[in-house]
């Protein structure tokens, strides 16, 4: 994968855990230049913590232009982001969309207890946004033909993983929403995919029990061990690349086989 003369942008970092910021990191050592959001801080947060957590990995790359701030819920803040990208890059080969959120409150009740505002809020975090950014891009013309999106999803999406509660129903939302915005996107030569990792510990997957799946999971792939940051970084650019050209409306899994398994596998073994 060569990203030289590549341009694009990267929403969902959150600190050097993030699997944004191994796909980031994978595409500007390759020679990408990217653009990057954050959370917005706190009008009294003086440290901007938000801002910080980012700008001290984005620091160290010359290939990083820009960081802003944007609020997945507004889309005029998202307009904004994709004008910003515009005026830096005029046209751009890839987008990132990584963002998911749920009050913990609700991810910690059983399902059916989720707030109706929760699930409002978490819908419209995770899945909505994606909606949301890829309007933007049609609207300000900034993709450039035979470019890629790529979102990221999870397995609790397409089976019931309990302790993954609402945000399972938000990346099912999420998995038919790529399938849909493929087809909206495609009339640019716009790819639209979605990358489906296992557990890995970033700020969003401990909220969502990611510990507790670690084992399991290493029990029941088939490779018999969790995946790494720089695996999933490698596979997010990869669909972010020409080295994926023809790949559209596809849910790619990055969990070592544990998506394909209809038993415990070799953890049965150890069971009996």
């Amino acid at each position: 994968m060569q990203f030289s003369g590549k341009k694009g942008l990267i929403i969902g970092v959150a600190n050097d855990n993030s699997i944004a910021w191994a796909i980031a990191k994978t595409i500007m050592d390759a020679g990408g230049e990217c653009g990057f959001t954050h959370l917005p801080d706190r009008p009294d947060d003086e440290r901007q913590r938000n801002r910080r957590r980012v700008s001290k990995l984005t620091d160290n790359y010359d290939q990083a232009k820009f960081l802003v701030p944007m609020d997945a819920q507004k889309d005029e803040d998202i307009r904004t982001v994709f004008e910003k990208t515009a005026e830096t890059f005029g046209k751009i080969d890839f987008f990132l969309h990584s963002i998911a959120f749920a009050d913990l409150n609700d991810l910690r009740n059983d399902t059916i207890e989720t707030s109706r505002e929760g699930f409002k809020m978490a819908m419209d975090i995770s899945v909505y946004s994606l909606l949301s950014c890829c309007k933007a891009a049609r609207d300000t013309d900034v993709m450039a033909p035979g470019g890629a999106i790529a979102t990221m999803t999870y397995f609790g999406g397409e089976k019931c993983v309990p302790g993954y509660n609402v945000m399972g129903i938000c990346k099912a939302a999420l998995d038919a929403t790529v399938k849909y915005c493929a087809f909206d996107m495609g009339a640019q030569d716009v790819r639209v995919n979605a990358l489906s990792a296992g557990p890995i510990k970033t700020l969003a997957g401990v909220g969502a029990g990611v510990k507790e799946m670690l084992q399991m999971y290493k029990e029941i792939a088939p490779l018999g061990r969790n995946v790494s940051h720089e695996e999933v970084g490698n596979t997010g650019a990869f669909l972010l690349s020409d080295a994926s050209k023809g790949v559209s409306g596809e849910i790619l899994h990055v969990d070592g086989g544990y998506h394909m398994m209809g038993s415990p596998g070799r953890l049965l073994q150890k069971l009996q």
